[in-house]
C-alpha cells in the first residue's frame, strides 16, 4: 500500500484538528472506535465503505461523513481501492459560545453521509483547503480565522441537508445486508443471539456472513453483539438505580459473572465503578 499522508495540524489541545491524506491499496482501520468529538471526513476521490451508527455506507467523491461523538465508526475500502480524502475533528468548545447550537441541528445530531451537489463541492472543498492553508502557514490570528471556516462549513452543511434526498447506505445488496442484521441486533440484543440462528434469519451461510460482517464493520459479530448489550448497560447504569445483576439480565447476559467480566473488558471499570463515576460526574 502506497499513501501520501500530510501533516496533521492542531489548534488547542484536541478541540480541533485537519489533515489530508491519499492513499493507494486496500487499507483500513485496524479497530472500530469511538470518540468524543465530532468528526467530518469528506472524500475528495475515491470511494470508502463507513460503518457507522449500526449501518454500512458506500462514500464516494464530494460526499462528507459526519460521525457524531460517541458513535462506533470504521472504514474500509472499497473496490475502488485509491481514495483521497480530508478530515476534521472539531469539538463544540472550538467554536464561538453563541454559534455552538447549530451541532443541536441537522445534520448533526445523528451520524450521517451527506452528498453533496456538485455546486456545493467546490464551496466545500474551497473552505476545507483554506483550514489546511492556514494552520500550514500560521498567520497572526490564524486560529480564530479557522474557526470562522469551520463555522461556515457547518452552517452550509446544515442549509444544504434541508435540500438534499436521504442518503443511500450503499448499491452493494450485502452492505444492505448488513445494516438489516446490525439494525436487529440493536431491536434483539435483550434475546439470544448466535452466529447461526441470524445467518438462518437473513439466508446466509454463517461462515460467509462471518467473513463479510468483519470485512464491513471490523467486529467479529459476536464481539458486535456483546459491544451493543454493554452499550445498553451503560445507558442504564447512568440513567437508572436498578440493581447490576437486573440490567446484566435486561441486556441478554446469562450470567452476571460474564457481563462483569465483559463489561470490565469493554470499558475498562467494573459496572459498579462505572456508575459512580458517573454519579461523581452529575
Amino acid at each position: 500500500m502506497n499513501e501520501l499522508i500530510g501533516k496533521k495540524y492542531h489548534i488547542g489541545d484536541s478541540a480541533f484538528s485537519i489533515q489530508q491524506m491519499r492513499r493507494f491499496g486496500f487499507s483500513a482501520m485496524p479497530r472500530p472506535h469511538s470518540h468524543s468529538f465530532y468528526e467530518l471526513y469528506y472524500l475528495l476521490r475515491g470511494e470508502r465503505v463507513y460503518f457507522m451508527n449500526g449501518k454500512v455506507y458506500t462514500a464516494q467523491k464530494g460526499d462528507m461523513v459526519i460521525v457524531i461523538p460517541n458513535d462506533l465508526h470504521s472504514t474500509a475500502s472499497s473496490q475502488v481501492e485509491e481514495f483521497e480524502r480530508v478530515l476534521v475533528h472539531v469539538t463544540p468548545e472550538f467554536l464561538p459560545a453563541e454559534d455552538r447550537s447549530i451541532l443541536q441541528l441537522p445534520p448533526f445530531r445523528e451520524s450521517t453521509l451527506l452528498r453533496a451537489p456538485l455546486k456545493e463541492q467546490a464551496e466545500i472543498e474551497h473552505l476545507l483547503l483554506q483550514m489546511l492553508a492556514e494552520c500550514r502557514e500560521e498567520q497572526p490570528f490564524y486560529p480564530s480565522y479557522v474557526r470562522q471556516l469551520v463555522l461556515k462549513l457547518l452552517i452550509r452543511l446544515h442549509r444544504m441537508n434541508a435540500h438534499i434526498p436521504k442518503s443511500a447506505h450503499s448499491d452493494h445488496p450485502m452492505h444492505q445486508k448488513v445494516s438489516d442484521i446490525t439494525a436487529y441486533i440493536h431491536e434483539h440484543y435483550r434475546e439470544p443471539l448466535t452466529l447461526e440462528q441470524l445467518a438462518k434469519i437473513f439466508f446466509i451461510s454463517p461462515a460467509y456472513l462471518s467473513r463479510v460482517f468483519l470485512k464491513l464493520t471490523g467486529f467479529h459479530l459476536g464481539e458486535y453483539i456483546r459491544v451493543v448489550r454493554i452499550r445498553e448497560a451503560q445507558k442504564m447504569l447512568r440513567s437508572s438505580r436498578e440493581k447490576v445483576h437486573l440490567i446484566a439480565e435486561q441486556v441478554g447476559f446469562e450470567h452476571i459473572s460474564h457481563f462483569n467480566k465483559t463489561f470490565k473488558k469493554l470499558t475498562g471499570f467494573s459496572p459498579l465503578h462505572y456508575r459512580k463515576q458517573h454519579k461523581d460526574r452529575g
